[in-house]
């Protein structure tokens, strides 16, 4: 059983995003804060158990720092998507580098596929914690933002054929400050697809909403190619986008997405 499941508030990202801004407190200190989102999945649920998120400042000496109003929480990935994301804490951290972030787990991480709840164990990283390189430098004076996308569409593997499942996290993080959104609409609003974007060999996935709105985030910048794919048997044709500019700091609204149907011969 899982020992709790975290009613947490959700945040939609707007159009207009602030990503560093000052830190009126103290020029002494910088404040980094951190949110988590996830990449879609085609289960029905996926928990996470983080237990402590520690922030190493790069010192000379190793120091950890734990995020402050952070409590250990079990989260459900597949609510962190289309540009939704949890809040999880933030930390004071003295004016340098930060050079890692490391997330705990706890045991209660589940898998909620057709009915059936299934466990997930990690083979590794549990006790010594999941290590993110960031290497960034902060300043006092200025408060930092950032987003931690835990894929559990990669991060969920099947062990083979014992029909177990295994938890090996797959985490990237990203400044809000040099990163950016694709934000769009896809319609008919009922055509089931999934949305690719590509740039540089790297692809970011969603599913649009009940409405068919959809974003992507965080993203590096440049040409991205976004795809809505209604996959096979579908009576409708994918719809491709080139060039669509993914700009630090902002969110590109795209043109509707129009399915078109199929043509027999």
């Amino acid at each position: 059983m899982l020992k709790r499941i975290f009613n947490y508030s959700i945040i939609l990202l707007l159009s207009a995003l602030i990503f560093v801004s000052c830190n009126e407190e103290t020029d002494d200190s910088a404040i980094l804060r951190v949110s988590l989102v996830d990449a879609p999945a085609d289960y029905d649920a996926v928990y996470i158990d983080i237990e402590e998120v520690l922030i190493n400042t790069g010192a000379e000496e190793e120091t950890w720092v734990s995020l402050t109003g952070f409590e250990p929480v079990v989260y459900n990935l597949l609510e962190l998507t289309n540009g939704y994301s949890a809040f999880l804490g933030e930390a004071e951290l003295p004016e340098g580098y930060i050079n890692e972030v490391r997330f705990v787990l706890g045991e209660d991480n589940e898998l909620w596929m057709d009915g059936e709840v299934i466990p997930l164990k990690v083979p590794s990283g549990s006790s010594s914690g999941l290590k993110l390189k960031i290497e960034q430098a902060v300043s006092g004076g200025f408060v930092y933002h950032l987003i931690v996308d835990f894929d559990a569409g990669k991060s969920v593997v099947k062990a083979g054929n014992s029909g177990k499942y295994i938890l090996k996290p797959v985490l990237r993080a990203q400044f809000q400050s040099v990163s950016g959104a694709i934000s769009g609409v896809v319609s008919p609003a009922d055509v089931e697809s999934i949305i690719y974007a590509v740039f540089d060999g790297d692809t970011a996935t969603t599913y649009p909403d009940t409405a068919g709105n959809f974003m992507i985030h965080p993203l590096y910048p440049g040409l991205y190619t976004v795809t809505a794919d209604p996959g096979d048997g579908s009576d409708v044709r994918a719809v491709v986008a080139d060039d669509v500019q993914v700009v630090a700091g902002s969110v590109t609204l795209m043109d509707t997405l129009f399915f078109e149907m199929m043509i027999s011969e």
